[in-house]
């Protein structure tokens, strides 16, 4: 499986997607969990915080739970790895 390596802007969009949708971080891992994920609300945390990586799966899962485009993922992410 494969891993995306994940930043503060990519954690900061999913939690905005998230909370658009009206969602806590429990009931997205719940989702997920029911979907076939594994994630923990604690790891999932750490995605948010652009602290922890995300399995490719578990971003398809995500897509579908929030029913976004992956574009909303990327949103306003440089190219550079050097700036924010």
């Amino acid at each position: 499986m494969s891993k995306l390596l994940g930043n503060e802007l990519f954690g900061e969009n999913i939690k905005k997607i998230r909370l658009s949708c009206g969602l806590t971080q429990d009931q997205t891992v719940a989702k997920l969990q029911l979907l076939g994920s594994p994630l923990s609300r604690s790891t999932y945390s750490l995605i948010e915080m652009g602290r922890g990586n995300i399995f490719i799966n578990d971003l398809v899962g995500l897509q579908m739970v929030f029913n976004v485009s992956y574009e909303e993922f990327f949103r306003d992410i440089p190219p550079s790895r050097t700036s924010k």
